[in-house]
Parts: C-alpha cells; sequence; structure tokens
C-alpha cells in the first residue's frame, strides 16, 4: 500500500466517527473474516487480540508484537476500507516501547490502532496513571495524525469498576492527544452517557450481553461502536456445535449451504479469481 493511499484511509477513518451516527466496526479475526466482513457493508474493520491468540491456539497477551503487526497488515492488504488494529498494551511499559508499536502500524498502512492502560500479563493491572499518561502522550507523537489513535482505560474489564477512576483516565488520555476513547465494559446506559458528558473526542463503545444495543448507543452518542473477540467466538462456537450435532446424530458433518459453489461465499473470503469482471458477494 502507498503512503498516500494509506493517508487516505486514515482520514477516512477519522471521517467515520460521527457521535449520534456511529461506525459500526466490527472486529475480525483474520484476513478472510474481514473480507466477509466488508463485503457485506462494513465500512471500517477492526482487529481483536483476543481472536487473533484464538486462532493461534493461545489466550489474549500472549501473541509478540511482531506477530501482531503482520497480522493488522493481512488485513488492510486484503480489504479496501480502514483498518485499525488492537495493539494491546503497546507490547513493552515504557513509553518508548508503545511509541515504537505504533510507528510499526503505521509503516503497516492501517488507519487507526488502540493502546491500552492494562499492563499485560496473567497477574496484570493497571498502569499508574502518571505513566499511562506518558504512554498515550508518546503514542500520539508516534502516530503524528498518521493513524487514528484509540487510548483505552481497561478498568472495567479487570475488575476495578471505579467510574470516576475511568473518566479521569479518559480525560488525562483526551489531554495527551488521543483521538478516539474507549473504556471496554461498560455496560450501563448512564455510565456512558456520564462518561460521554466528561470527554470532548469521540469515544467507542465495546457492545456486551446485558448493555446498550446499537438502538440506544446511537441516541446516548456515541461515535463508535466495536465487538471485541466476540464475533471471533461465535464462529468458533458454531464450529463446535456444528461437530457435537453431527456427533450426537452419528452421521457425518454436514455443513448447510456451505458447499463450495453455493453462491458466493468461497469468493466472499478469497476475493476474485483472475479474470472476473466483478468481486464476489458484495453488499
Amino acid at each position: 500500500m502507498t503512503t498516500t493511499a494509506a493517508a487516505g484511509r486514515a482520514e477516512r477513518f477519522r471521517e467515520l466517527h460521527r457521535p449520534g451516527a456511529p461506525l459500526i466496526m466490527p472486529n475480525a479475526w483474520d484476513a478472510g473474516a474481514a473480507r466477509v466482513l466488508v463485503a457485506v457493508g462494513c465500512q471500517a474493520v477492526g482487529t481483536t487480540s483476543a481472536g487473533f491468540a484464538g486462532t493461534l491456539g493461545r489466550l489474549d497477551q500472549s501473541v509478540t508484537r511482531e506477530e501482531t503487526i503482520g497480522h493488522a497488515a493481512a488485513h488492510a492488504a486484503a480489504v479496501d476500507v480502514p483498518v485499525s488494529a488492537d495493539l494491546e498494551n503497546g507490547f513493552g511499559t515504557e513509553p518508548a516501547e508503545v511509541a515504537a508499536t505504533v510507528r510499526a502500524a503505521v509503516d503497516a498502512g492501517l488507519a487507526g490502532c488502540s493502546i491500552e492502560d492494562f499492563t499485560g500479563g496473567r497477574q496484570g493491572s493497571i498502569h499508574e496513571l502518571g505513566l499511562a499518561t506518558d504512554r498515550i502522550a508518546a503514542a500520539v507523537e508516534a502516530a503524528a495524525g498518521r493513524v487514528v489513535l484509540t487510548a483505552r482505560a481497561e478498568n472495567h474489564l479487570h475488575g476495578r469498576d471505579d467510574l470516576a477512576d475511568t473518566i479521569g483516565r479518559l480525560q488525562r488520555y483526551q489531554q495527551a492527544g488521543a483521538d478516539v476513547l474507549y473504556a471496554p465494559g461498560l455496560r450501563r446506559a448512564q455510565d456512558i452517557r456520564s462518561v460521554l458528558a466528561e470527554l470532548d473526542r469521540p469515544v467507542n463503545v465495546l457492545l456486551m450481553p446485558g448493555g446498550p444495543g446499537i438502538a440506544e448507543l446511537t441516541e446516548l452518542g456515541v461515535a463508535r461502536i466495536s465487538t471485541g473477540g466476540a464475533l471471533a467466538f461465535a464462529a468458533l462456537g458454531a464450529l463446535g456445535r456444528v461437530r457435537a450435532g453431527a456427533a450426537r446424530r452419528g452421521g457425518p458433518l454436514v455443513l448447510a449451504g456451505c458447499r463450495r459453489g453455493k453462491g458466493d461465499r468461497p469468493r466472499l473470503v478469497a476475493g476474485p479469481r483472475p479474470g472476473d469482471t466483478q468481486a464476489g458477494g458484495g453488499g
């Protein structure tokens, strides 16, 4: 991808963040899934660290920087819409390490990326506020407007249901220059409303079981809605259910409607064949 093309995608991604008319950004676990999502009309795609780790048979927070950047670059090469990468905690504690990760994301042609304040690892905690803010400031400097930088406050995914602290963190990340603010794990509309009232930048909200749906989040005024690892694990769950169902019936695996040649499903993943006059599976 040329530098000009990458810059165009980043600018388009920035424009898609409109409070009250949110960008619905599903998170794809591989490039084939990203193609399918774009084919059915998605205007941008995110990666998912948990979903990607799952494709490797690993737990979240166990993938390297190089693997993550390569994975996100494959998404960007596979689709013609903006791709935003889940860069976890930036793959390092120090601001300089976070900056190096963001520069790698820019070089990979990504339109956006996110940095979280979780320290990472199974025994991880949340970074102290001063260091967390310095990390975002370093990420902003490295991005230099070339990607849309999302700063994540991870309290509510890690047992720290302190809304005041979450808002305070997001305010500091806003002051440090983050383009989008995100506190995954919020389930109550009143909490989301409180976050929105205290911030001046676009806010992303993660769709959560038991939380507000797309219509309510739109009414609240969020600018972006994402799915995290939910789609990846829904797909893996469906695979398990198909196999379990076949075992219960004592017969062969039956994948109704998924045989090669049934509609354009193979081309949704692989794209058009050389010489085709139109892309398969549009919409």
